[in-house]
């Protein structure tokens, strides 16, 4: 399934859990990728995840968060 047609609102993103934070690659952390997310009231998808994976200032930024 392509990803191209999924547009999230990224205030409906909350409970974000992100894997693989290498603290030798900081402050990219760019090996880390969000592993789970609640969208509004149900569990994100794959594709969701993916698409959201793609977005290395969001996965930057769940990072700190998640680490702090």
């Amino acid at each position: 399934m392509t990803t191209d047609n999924i547009k999230l609102d990224y205030s409906k993103i909350s409970n974000v859990e992100v894997a693989d934070i290498d603290y030798n690659d900081y402050p990219d952390f760019c090996d880390a990728y969000i592993m789970s997310a609640m969208y509004g009231e149900r569990e994100m998808t794959e594709q969701e995840l993916e698409v959201l994976s793609s977005d290395s200032a969001f996965v930057n930024e769940a990072v700190f968060a998640q680490i702090l």
